[in-house]
């Protein structure tokens, strides 16, 4: 990947998707699985097939800015919300998570955007009262604070 020199946006071979569409592509999947939206129902809600939302969130195609608006509100969200964090150093790769069955190393943001921590984050908000989800955090951290990660 090669940088243009007059305004450093990163320009990549034919093929190979922009690193800002594929981050946008990932906020887009994110913030949908969040608020438990399948692709197709956002697909329908744009006027598309649940295969260009594929692609979008793969980034494999680039967002319009039209349509990135229309995401933005129907994910409740401002459309700075698809650009947070882009360029920002990710913490260390980890080799554990919530999985039963050996794990690729990954990296922390990796971790963010996968559908098992959304599927988490979902249903830990959708607990309506507030003293429950505190009381269910303290569990899950006194589990965690016991378990010391694998060595690598």
């Amino acid at each position: 990947m090669m940088k243009d020199k007059s305004n450093h946006i990163p320009i990549t071979e034919k093929g190979v998707p922009n690193p800002v569409d594929v981050h946008v592509g990932q906020r887009i999947r994110a913030r949908r699985s969040l608020m438990g939206i399948s692709q197709e129902k956002l697909a329908m809600a744009v006027n598309l097939t649940f295969q260009q939302i594929q692609k979008y969130e793969r980034g494999a195609n680039r967002v319009s800015a039209s349509r990135l608006y229309q995401f933005g509100k129907i994910l409740n969200v401002p459309v700075a919300y698809f650009f947070e964090q882009y360029g920002e150093p990710q913490d260390k790769p980890v080799t554990y998570g919530l999985s039963d069955n050996d794990q690729e190393s990954f990296a922390y943001g990796d971790i963010l955007h996968a559908k098992e921590t959304l599927d988490l984050i979902r249903v830990y908000y959708s607990i309506p009262d507030p003293q429950k989800r505190k009381d269910l955090f303290k569990v899950i951290k006194s589990m965690a604070e016991n378990i010391a990660p694998p060595s690598t």
